[in-house]
């Protein structure tokens, strides 16, 4: 164990920090280094933590159902450069009542007005420290933050209790917690909440001992993440939800009406996390449980430390797409054990997981899934370059700011496939060295696109020329594909490319599609010819059981070609799919293809997100927003 003594030196430090012991004091917990150089400086954050920086948040807060806010207090501690008089925080619409030193003294503060040109980065909360190392903030949180999602009885499984979930990721978490809502400064957190019996709560943190009983009809629950993460990566979810067990060491948590059936989805999870401990070294954080939660939650899963939060949208009574398990895992070394410093390097957090989570299914489900998986997000990347232009700024892995981000195939895909390529080249043996030797070297610490480079070209390629036979800067700086892109088999998917082949020429629907694993079901309906007459799509319903899957990731694929033709027969369900489902992931597709539909689509578009747009998080209502504005 190594731990830096000096403040000033912690300020500034790049050295690795080794992890402490379990609930530590919160002076003695592990602090993080930051980064200094031009590239690692966060331009979505008011912080100036080379001046003075956050490292621990005790939260202690209320949860309040029927105003739909969340009261109390944020006691800092922070770290100050020698001279420096105040601390600069994040906030986001929050009502700061009062700020205090650790004795209770009131400390004057200002809130800033939001950047008219970024208002999606709220409002500096500047704080006079006085000589204070310790802060106390005492605020409330308003019922339209945007981290947070209330809902009503009626959205949830079981109809009788209200339910909450927060999104942090990016810099939404600035909207109920006030701190340095940065990836590049890393904090200690720990949390008492308390909330209206019956309803548990869970946080991306362990649990402290049982729920305090506090004879008002609430309870109090404590948590402690006493390893430094990103604050993007502090989470909360309470409602009625119960717990079972998979493993020793990793369990699920859902409503009790959805908890047998996500337990049997999710029951690979044990194998799933020892299968990447041998790849790629011991997972860090104690437990892996994970929370189902309601199909309002707006992306398909969250990495969330100790506490996974996944969509019911991939229940598919098959494991099929247990895949979200792998890559939500695969974050625990890669994103929250090794973060982007800035979100123009999430490639970090996203392509290396991406890459990590396919050589856990191949682990556990076997190398035909991996390489048909793999296929796919290399098809992913091919139709992203095909829209936007392979010399498209966005396309490069790192974003500098200069171009547009055009989508997840960039980070996520293009991401795996630049290490897929690096391992093919170099073999495995040898990138599976450097990659654990990266996690371990930079464990609970940011990092940059160069820095990884900087390491690829020190620890694991063997000379200046073969670094340059990768091309590696290239692959990270340059936008589209480089020309030494291992690309995937063509034999992953013979079979089905040759069903497509079969049905664009004469209408053939394959007889062996009820034998098909889900990868191979999905490549077929993603490349069909899109023009279908009703009367091909209702034969093509009729012979698929196409509007009858369980498989929600099958089912968007039909919807979509059937909006995309106008199918009148669809629209009842497409209702009732955008009416439940809020992960952005297929609901904001489904509406760009009905307003993609002139007045028929946008007819339907329109009188559907009047009903639905309330029940949706910030995340997903802030993308259809952007398309229903479109003329």
């Amino acid at each position: 164990m190594r731990r830096l003594l000096a403040p000033v030196a912690l300020l500034l430090a790049t050295a690795a920090c080794s992890t402490v012991p379990t609930t530590p004091a919160a002076s003695d917990a592990m602090i993080s280094p930051i980064l200094t150089t031009p590239d690692a400086l966060d331009s979505q954050t008011h912080a100036r933590p080379q001046e003075a920086r956050v490292t621990h948040v005790a939260l202690d807060l209320a949860l309040d159902f029927a105003r739909k806010t969340v009261a109390g207090s944020a006691a800092l501690d922070v770290l100050v450069r020698p001279g420096a008089k105040e601390i600069v925080l994040d906030t986001k619409g929050l009502a700061i009542a009062r700020v205090t030193d650790g004795a209770g003294r009131a400390l004057p503060f200002t809130v800033g007005a939001p950047a008219a040109d970024k208002p999606e980065m709220g409002t500096p909360l500047t704080i006079a420290l006085n000589g204070a190392r310790k802060v106390r903030i005492d605020y409330t949180a308003p019922a339209d933050a945007s981290a947070l999602q209330w809902l009503s009885p009626e959205q949830t499984a079981g109809g009788e209790h209200p339910f909450l979930f927060s999104q942090g990721q990016a810099i939404l978490n600035r909207s109920w917690i006030p701190t340095q809502d940065s990836p590049g400064i890393r904090q200690t957190w720990e949390a008492r909440i308390t909330a209206p019996k019956p309803l548990d709560v869970v946080m991306s943190g362990v649990r402290q001992g049982e729920a305090e009983d506090l004879g008002d009809g609430r309870r109090a629950f404590r948590f402690m993440m006493d390893k430094p993460v990103p604050p993007y990566l502090i989470a909360i979810a309470a409602g009625d939800i119960d717990f079972q067990a998979l493993g020793p060491r990793t369990g699920v948590w859902a409503e009790p009406a959805v908890l047998p059936e996500a337990a049997r989805e999710v029951g690979d999870t044990e194998q799933m996390v020892a299968a990447a401990e041998r790849l790629y070294g011991p997972y860090r954080w104690g437990r892996y449980d994970m929370i189902v939660l309601p199909p309002a939650f707006p992306y398909g899963g969250m990495e969330n430390p100790v506490m996974t939060f996944l969509t019911p949208t991939f229940i598919a009574g098959d494991r099929s797409n247990n895949g979200l398990v792998a890559h939500e895992l695969a974050h625990s070394w890669s994103g929250n054990l090794v973060t982007n410093a800035v979100w123009g390097d999430g490639w970090l957090n996203e392509g290396v997981t991406s890459y990590f989570e396919n050589r856990i299914v191949e682990e556990v489900y076997g190398k035909k899934r991996a390489e048909q998986e793999a296929a796919l997000a290399f098809a992913n990347i091919e139709e992203t370059l095909r829209e936007v232009g392979a010399d498209a700024p966005g396309t490069a892995l790192h974003n500098d700011g200069k171009g547009e981000l055009v989508g997840s195939a960039i980070a996520y895909d293009k991401g795996h496939f630049f290490l897929r390529t690096v391992e093919r080249t170099v073999g495995r043996e040898r990138f599976d060295a450097w990659l654990r030797q990266w996690f371990d070297n930079h464990a609970f610490q940011p990092a940059t696109s160069r820095m990884l480079l900087d390491d690829m070209r020190a620890n694991l390629a063997r000379s200046p020329a073969e670094a340059a036979a990768l091309q590696l800067e290239e692959w990270i700086f340059a936008p589209g594909l480089p020309a030494n892109v291992v690309r995937p088999d063509p034999a992953a998917f013979a079979e089905v490319d040759a069903a497509v082949a079969a049905y664009a020429r004469g209408g053939t629907i394959p007889a062996a599609y009820s034998g098909w694993t889900s990868a191979e079901r999905m490549r077929f309906l993603d490349n069909i010819p899109k023009q279908r007459s009703a009367a091909q799509l209702a034969e093509l319903d009729r012979a698929l059981g196409l509007s009858q899957t369980r498989n929600n990731e099958i089912l968007f694929l039909w919807l979509e070609l059937a909006l995309a033709n106008r199918y009148d027969a669809a629209i009842p369900q497409a209702e009732r799919f955008l009416g439940t489902v809020g992960r952005g992931k297929f609901v904001r597709p489904l509406y760009e293809v009905l307003w993609s539909g002139g007045e028929w689509g946008q007819g339907h578009a329109t009188r559907i997100y009047a009903r639905t747009r309330d029940s949706y998080h910030t995340v997903t209502r802030e993308g259809i927003d952007r398309v229903m504005r479109r003329r």
